[in-house]
């Protein structure tokens, strides 16, 4: 499968920037975009989160529940992204015009590729190596890691989002991260154009 945008990662920003993707649907310059998350969730921070201090969240929400609730919401509401389960991504390769990203079963080629998984030193995906520094926001005993980025962005067309992309590990941030890196691409599939999505209330 040949995507125009491919996310990795399922957590809080993985999945914040596939539904402001997916809610661009009906914009022209997203028209007949293909869009895929690989949504491998095993390493994130959210399967033991409990949350009383974010904003719009009832008190004692459950990452985890969250993690679940969040690809439903994205099947519901935008059922054109494909979402990629069970597969967990073993490879990023730079070639032509876009990357070729290899997981445990298959490989997909996409011309932008997000990186939105975890934090930690245990990341293994080839092709990443030469961008990671450790984390400028985490205790240096945690012996966390960053893709090092300049306002998200690594290279042309390879985005990181979230903890990875040396933000604080807190979950409004990482939303925020994830939001952030889909308004620039929607920015630049509206040939520049400073680009938000909002859903109004109409009367």
């Amino acid at each position: 499968m040949n995507y125009d945008a491919l996310i990795i990662g399922g957590g809080a920003a993985g999945l914040s920037c596939a539904l402001i993707l997916g809610s661009a649907k009906s914009k022209p310059f997203a028209e007949g975009k293909h869009i895929g998350i690989i949504t491998h969730q095993k390493a994130s921070h959210l399967q033991d989160a409990l949350f009383n201090n974010v904003l719009g969240l009832q008190p004692g929400t459950l990452g985890s529940d969250i993690l679940t609730e969040g690809k439903t919401q994205l099947t519901a509401l935008y059922p054109h992204i494909s979402q990629i389960e069970n597969e967990k991504v073993n490879e990023i390769k730079k070639v032509e015009a876009g990357f070729i990203v290899t997981t445990n079963k298959n490989s997909y080629y996409s011309k932008i590729v997000v990186v939105a998984v975890g934090y930690t030193n245990l990341i293994t995906i080839e092709g990443l190596e030469n961008y990671i520094e450790p984390h400028p926001r985490a205790a240096l005993e945690k012996d966390r890691i960053w893709l090092k980025n300049t306002d998200h962005l690594i290279e042309k067309n390879l985005y990181v989002a979230g903890t990875l992309a040396g933000w604080r590990s807190q979950f409004a941030m990482a939303c925020g991260s994830g939001s952030h890196v889909a308004t620039d691409i929607l920015t630049l599939w509206n040939d520049g154009k400073q680009t938000k999505i909002h859903d109004k209330v109409t009367v």
